[in-house]
């Protein structure tokens, strides 16, 4: 956990304490700078949206993926949901690569005269294709072939070849009795966490603000935008920090180096703030403690594991699951985001960004800007506080 993540923390926490001296009603001029810098956030994360959809579809499935788990996280909220959206994503396609629903369905479904003529036509294809052990034991490869109508021998033999990671290049930083070790010490501490999280009535907020965010640091998958939709539903649902805060967070936050993660150390802080039980530099270092452990320790314990786990294909299968659904998670915060990013004294809440056209610009901006010109977070928030207070001076003075 060092690194860049320790000085993004601490400018996180420093943030959060001058944030929690902010009175509740603030002067016009600021509301309109606060909704063009939400503007501008909604853009960088849609764009962010974009180019993480571009590295997690690798075929139809996760494109499917990728739009379901969207959609889904649009329409419902809970706290256990969004593991469940990223979980049946992996489980699809482990499904769909081993053709398990084919099976079932052939297994119930009553023979015909075209089925018994199955296996002979499977035979043809065989002469032409790859072989038959080949197809059964890797069945995407097959449908690689089918996609593929001038497929070269050269390619198959290359593909069904062992890959030998040369020793020199071979990290085994860990030993897989190590790995196994931390990651059973992992799953052990958050079955606990999650046991008590669920039987204790009256639990302090210390422990309350640590399962939350030990919960989201475990299920985040594909990238920092990711976590927003989490820490969103852990921690402002809660009525821990309130949206305009979370809001005002987010978008300096995205001007700081590091990860996304020390978001974390802001909403902690502040959420400890609120509460008489904790100070605000205890809340920070759960925040920071929380989120980051999990990674930690399954990152370093897949590191003892990995050069097995690679062997399995199924592994790999439900990986490129989960990191589509986690995905499509991130549009779903674009939306969530937009709904509530316009804030002014009638709507302390949030409303949405829809409501003016100049706001949908400074979004569009935001994301034009990172996209086909390269321009920087940092930039775009700047830009888009900027044009909030051209709004304020053209529309309201």
């Amino acid at each position: 956990m060092a690194g860049l993540p320790l000085p993004a923390g601490i400018a996180s926490y420093g943030l959060s304490l001058g944030v929690a001296r902010i009175d509740e009603t603030l002067p016009a001029p600021v509301y309109a700078l606060l909704t063009g810098l939400n503007a501008a956030t909604v853009g960088i994360i849609a764009l962010a949206a974009v180019q993480l959809s571009q590295k997690a579809i690798t075929d139809k499935l996760t494109r499917i993926l990728v739009f379901l788990s969207a959609t889904a996280g649009m329409l419902y909220n809970a706290l256990w949901y969004f593991p469940v959206l990223i979980f049946a994503g992996g489980t699809a396609t482990v499904f769909w690569d081993y053709r398990i629903g084919q099976r079932l369905l052939r297994r119930f479904r009553p023979r015909t005269d075209r089925d018994s003529e199955a296996p002979v036509n499977s035979m043809e294809m065989g002469e032409v294709g790859p072989s038959n052990t080949s197809a059964r034991e890797h069945p995407a490869r097959l449908r690689q072939f089918d996609r593929t109508s001038n497929g070269n021998d050269k390619d198959l033999r290359d593909d069904n070849e062992e890959r030998i990671v040369p020793a020199a290049m071979d990290m085994r930083l860990f030993s897989w009795k190590s790995g196994i070790t931390v990651i059973a010490c992992f799953f052990v501490t958050f079955t606990i966490i999650m046991i008590l999280r669920g039987v204790l009535e009256n639990r302090p907020r210390g422990f309350n603000l640590f399962a939350n965010l030990y919960l989201a640091g475990t299920i985040i998958f594909g990238g920092g935008p990711v976590v927003i939709p989490l820490l969103r539903e852990y921690i402002v649902a809660e009525g821990w920090v309130s949206t305009r805060d979370f809001l005002l967070g987010l978008a300096i936050v995205q001007a700081f180096p590091g990860p996304n993660f020390s978001f974390a150390v802001y909403l902690g802080s502040l959420a400890a703030n609120s509460s008489s039980e904790l100070n605000a530099a205890a809340g920070a270092v759960i925040g920071y403690v929380a989120i980051f452990t999990p990674g930690l320790m399954l990152h370093t314990g897949t590191m003892g594991l990995w050069k097995t786990l690679r062997g399995y294909r199924w592994v790999t299968s439900c990986l490129r699951g989960v990191n589509a659904s986690a995905v499509g998670l991130v549009y779903t915060a674009v939306y969530r985001l937009w709904e509530i990013g316009n804030i002014d004294e009638a709507y302390q809440s949030g409303s949405s960004l829809g409501k003016d056209p100049w706001w949908v610009v400074i979004t569009a901006t935001s994301f034009v800007g990172g996209m086909w010109f390269k321009l920087p977070p940092p930039a775009a928030i700047l830009l888009g506080g900027a044009m909030g207070m051209i709004w304020y001076g053209v529309v309201k003075m």
